[in-house]
């Protein structure tokens, strides 16, 4: 199993309700097309992108991913580290996660993985692609969520405040809203390398074809 290692931080005291807001629309904003659609800073939403890998890397690869998605775990678990060791932490590749909410849950978790400035984004991520079939397949998903995030730092106080943030919901959902209207993302995986499109997750090895060839 992965370990999974967080960034420690000050419990909030303060105390809101798990509230309709997890249900509610979101309109998405008006945006200016680049010549690059994916690369557009809109497309990152009001928080911008975490990325992870060399700023100045050949390769970009920016995935549109949910984390109840089961093919969307499968890549992380099975394929994601050996990408990230031979493409992202050799300085080949900088990699991007989006968050693609199909529903209140992934929702509530990119909401999670985006508190405190993102700090623990990718752990929590990983964390929650990784141990999927024991929260996202529950018959309280909610619950079972917010006690594997315990390990991350977020007792009921803080998680329950965190997903009743309204401002917060409105910039994970301009993500999804962005993919939607410029993009015409409408499934996850959806990947992107070099601006390449492809849909659904690829195997190791026609990733690493595809990846070879941008590097020549």
């Amino acid at each position: 199993m992965t370990e999974i290692k967080f960034v420690s931080s000050a419990v909030s005291r303060r105390t809101l309700l798990v509230g309709a807001m997890l249900s509610s629309a979101f309109a998405a904003q008006p945006f200016q097309a680049w010549a690059d659609p994916v690369d557009d800073p809109s497309m990152a939403g009001p928080l911008g992108d975490i990325s992870m890998g060399a700023s100045d890397a050949k390769v970009t690869f920016i995935e549109y991913a949910a984390v109840t998605c089961s093919h969307c775990a499968a890549f992380h678990n099975e394929v994601w580290p050996g990408i990230r060791s031979r493409w992202v932490d050799t300085g080949k590749m900088r990699f991007v996660l989006r968050g693609y909410p199909l529903n209140p849950l992934d929702t509530a978790a990119f909401m999670l993985a985006r508190a405190e400035g993102g700090r623990n984004y990718y752990p929590i991520t990983d964390l929650l692609f990784e141990k999927q079939t024991s929260w996202a397949f529950t018959e309280k998903p909610l619950d079972a969520m917010r006690d594997l995030l315990r390990q991350a730092g977020f007792d009921k106080t803080k998680f329950d405040t965190t997903v009743s943030d309204q401002a917060l919901y409105e910039q994970v959902k301009r993500v999804q809203a962005q993919a939607v209207k410029v993009l015409d993302v409408h499934a996850t995986p959806t990947l992107f390398l070099n601006g390449e499109r492809h849909e659904g997750a690829l195997n190791s090895k026609a990733f690493d074809e595809i990846v070879q060839k941008m590097l020549v």
